[in-house]
C-alpha cells in the first residue's frame, strides 16, 4: 500500500488502523468473514475502470472481452457450485439482489409472506423502512417463542388464509435448519412464486452442509461474503424459464455498470469454495458454532432454540439485567467483536435490543478450532456475568492478545510500515 501511503496517508492510516483492528479482535459477527488473498488481489485490479454495462457477448460498450471472461467464469463456478440452472453475478449486494428477485415476479402492492424481523428475518423481507414494506403489502410468518423454530404449521396457515404473491424463506438470525422442502410445498399450495434467501447459510448449502433450496425454489438470492468467504455483494440465481427476466430486471431494472474488479473477486472465491478444503471448512464453521454453544450454555446463558445448527446462535438476554447494547459493547471492550439482535418476543428498541448474534465463520477461517471456541465462550461468559468489571474484561482481553497472536490474519498487511 505505497502508493496509499504516499498519496493519501489519513487514508491510508485508517485502512492499516482496520486491518490491525481485525486482527487483534475476534471478529465473531455472524454476517462477517475474511477474504483470501487471492480476493483481496482481485477487488484492487484494473477491472475496476471498465464499464460493462449488459452481459457477457451483449454488451453496451466496446472493450470488454476480457471482462467477458472474468464474468462469465463467475456464472459458470455460480451455477456449479449450487447446482442451479441460471446465475447472476451482477447484484452488488444481497439487498440489491432480493431487490431483482421482487421486481422480476412482483408488482407494486402485490402480497408478500415474509419473517418476522425479530424472530430472525432481514430487513429486505418486508420490513416497514424498508423498500419492501414501502412497495408491498408484506404479511409475516416467524417462530414458536417457547422453542425458537419456525412453525411450520403457522406458515401454512398463514399462506393459505393470505395467499401471498411470493413466500420468502431464509433467515439473518435463525440458529436452526431452514426446511425449503417445506417452503416449496407450502408456495405451490398457495400458488405463490418462492424465493430463498441464502446470504447467511451459502457457503454451508454450497458443501451439503444444509439442505439446498436450489430444487424448490423459483429464485434465490445471496451475498457472497459471510459463510460463502468472497468479496462483499450479491448473486441470484434461478430456474432456467426466469433466466431472462431476472438478467432483465438486474440491468437495465435495478442497476447501472457491473462492478468488474469485484465480479473477479466472486469468481475467484466460487472457484475455492469448488476445492475439498472448502467443505472441510464449512464443516469446521458448524463444529466451532456447536462447541460455543456447549460452553455458553453450560456456564448458565440461554440461547434460543437451545442452541445451532448452523454458523451462528442466539445469546436471550432477558434473565439477566442486560441489554443487547451493553453486552455488545462489554465484550468489544474485551476484544470480543459481537453484534446486538432482536430475539423472538422482543420488547426493546432494535438500537438496544435483549439478545446477541455471535458467529463462527470468521474465526473458522483464521484457523481455530472446538478448543479454542471453548476458551472463547469461557470468556464470553465472564465478562457477561461482570459486563461492569474492568479487570475482567483486561484478563479477558490479554486473553484475546494472546490467542490473536497465536493465529495471525494477513501480517504483512497489519504489520507496521518499515522505517
Amino acid at each position: 500500500m505505497e502508493s496509499l501511503r504516499a498519496q493519501d496517508p489519513q487514508v491510508y492510516e485508517a485502512v492499516l488502523s482496520e486491518s490491525r483492528r481485525q486482527g487483534t479482535q475476534l471478529e465473531m459477527i455472524a454476517s462477517e468473514n475474511f477474504v483470501s488473498r487471492a480476493v483481496l488481489e482481485a477487488l484492487g485490479t484494473t477491472l475496476t475502470n471498465k464499464y460493462a454495462e449488459g452481459l457477457p457477448s451483449k454488451r453496451y460498450y466496446g472493450g470488454c472481452e476480457f471482462v467477458d471472461q472474468v464474468e462469465e467464469l463467475a456464472r459458470e463456478r455460480a451455477k456449479h457450485l449450487f447446482d442451479a440452472d441460471h446465475a447472476n453475478v451482477q447484484p452488488h449486494s444481497g439487498a440489491q439482489a432480493n431487490m431483482a428477485g421482487y421486481f422480476a415476479f412482483l408488482k407494486p402492492g402485490n402480497k408478500i409472506l415474509g419473517m418476522n424481523l425479530s424472530h430472525g428475518g432481514h430487513l429486505t423481507h418486508g420490513s416497514p423502512v424498508n423498500f419492501s414494506g414501502r412497495m408491498y403489502e408484506v404479511v409475516a410468518y416467524g417462530v414458536n417463542e417457547a422453542d425458537g423454530l419456525i412453525d411450520y404449521d403457522a406458515l401454512r396457515d398463514v399462506a393459505l388464509r393470505e395467499r401471498p404473491d411470493m413466500i420468502v424463506a431464509g433467515a439473518s438470525a435463525y440458529p436452526r435448519i431452514i426446511d425449503f422442502e417445506v417452503f416449496g410445498d407450502v408456495a405451490r399450495e398457495c400458488g405463490a412464486v418462492l424465493m430463498a434467501d441464502i446470504a447467511h447459510i451459502a457457503g454451508l448449502v454450497a458443501t451439503g452442509h444444509h439442505p439446498s433450496p436450489v430444487p424448490h425454489a423459483d429464485v434465490v438470492t445471496t451475498t457472497t461474503h459471510k459463510t460463502l468467504r468472497g468479496p462483499r455483494g450479491g448473486l441470484i440465481m434461478s430456474r432456467e424459464e426466469h433466466g431472462k427476466i431476472v438478467d432483465k430486471t438486474v440491468f437495465p431494472g435495478i442497476q447501472g455498470g457491473p462492478l468488474m474488479h469485484v465480479i473477479a473477486a466472486k469468481a475467484v472465491a466460487f472457484g475455492e469454495a469448488l476445492e475439498p478444503e472448502f467443505a472441510s471448512y464449512s464443516a469446521r464453521v458448524v463444529e466451532n458454532a456447536a462447541a460455543l454453544a456447549e460452553v455458553l450454555m453450560n456456564r448458565g446463558l440461554r440461547l434460543v432454540s437451545g442452541g445451532t445448527d448452523n454458523h451462528l446462535l442466539l445469546v436471550d438476554l432477558r434473565d439477566r439485567d442486560l441489554t443487547g447494547k451493553d453486552a455488545e459493547e462489554a465484550l468489544e471492550a474485551a476484544g470480543i467483536t459481537v453484534n446486538k439482535n432482536t430475539i423472538p418476543g422482543e420488547q426493546r428498541s432494535p438500537f438496544i435490543t435483549s439478545g446477541l448474534r455471535v458467529g463462527t465463520a470468521a474465526l473458522t477461517t483464521r484457523g481455530l478450532g472446538a478448543p479454542e471456541m471453548a476458551s472463547i465462550g469461557e470468556w464470553m461468559a465472564d465478562v457477561l456475568s461482570a459486563p461492569g468489571d474492568r479487570s475482567v474484561i483486561q484478563t479477558v482481553r490479554g486473553h484475546v492478545t494472546d490467542l490473536c497472536d497465536a493465529f495471525p490474519l494477513y501480517p504483512e498487511v497489519a504489520a507496521p510500515p518499515v522505517a
